[in-house]
């Protein structure tokens, strides 16, 4: 058991302190994106064209820290993904080590294009219906810059890690934590697992908002198995530890045998 609980705990401690730094450097990027949040508002509404308003004295602040936060995340990514890989890094070939920084650009990449793919067409096509939805039956828009903000700042985030899904499936699959064979088998549930997802993330859980976010979730988790098929290997530490257990099977056994005393005759 001590033998066991050691390396957990190593790793354990290695996880705490990778967050720890990915939570500093989201909070220094975050306090720096709040001296520009009038900019970052500005940019943010383009999808709805009438005027943000507030109800709360507090709600223009509230909304401020959200969008910095946002702007937090993004700006800090390079650094989200390095230490990702410095955690996943012992367990790969030194020749799979090298693969750094193209992974550190194609993981900015992947979230980047998320955020442009939610900005530019998940977006539109979700404020364009509610707010349509609402003038067809003579109601005008009026928008609060908290619910607004709120609304765009989980859609962005959801798409931008969502389609990091193919990456980081493709990297475990190469690193030997998850097989092609498991991905398939499970697809049922994780097609049910981004409905649920898509539920909770969703602002009002309705039909056509989590249509929207479910449908690229599952086109990313299967993107995520074609990459796992091509990029999966077994774990070099499982086979030895197996062919180890197979020469200790093999090695009692024929040990036994040479323990059998000869048969002089004796007893006959």
């Amino acid at each position: 058991m001590p033998t066991l609980a050691h390396p957990l705990n190593r790793h354990v401690s290695e996880l705490k302190r990778r967050l720890i730094i990915i939570g500093a450097t989201v909070l220094v990027a975050f306090m720096i994106a709040f001296s520009y949040s009038p900019v970052l508002i500005d940019w943010f509404k383009r999808p709805f064209e009438d005027t943000l308003i507030f109800y709360s004295p507090a709600e223009a602040l509230f909304a401020s820290i959200k969008i910095s936060f946002l702007a937090g995340i993004v700006a800090s990514f390079p650094v989200i993904l390095y230490q990702f890989w410095k955690f996943i890094e012992p367990a790969l070939l030194k020749k799979e080590q090298g693969w750094a920084i193209p992974l550190f650009c194609l993981g900015l990449a992947c979230f980047v294009l998320g955020l442009v793919f939610c900005n530019l067409i998940i977006l539109p096509l979700v404020i364009d219906f509610f707010v349509s939805f609402g003038m067809d039956r003579s109601i005008s828009p009026e928008l609060a810059v908290g619910t607004y903000v709120d609304f765009n700042v989980k859609f962005l985030l959801a798409f931008g890690f969502a389609f990091e899904i193919p990456l980081v499936v493709s990297l475990l699959a190469r690193a030997g934590f998850v097989a092609p064979a498991m991905l398939i088998q499970y697809r049922k549930h994780a097609a049910m697992i981004a409905l649920i997802l898509s539920a909770i993330i969703t602002p009002d859980a309705t039909l056509f908002t989590m249509l929207l976010m479910a449908v690229p979730l599952i086109v990313l988790y299967e993107i995520g198995i074609i990459g796992a098929k091509v990029f999966w290997q077994p774990r070099p530490a499982a086979n030895a530890s197996e062919e180890a257990s197979d020469a200790e099977e093999v090695v009692p056994s024929l040990s036994s045998a040479t323990d059998v005393p000869p048969n002089d005759g004796r007893d006959v």
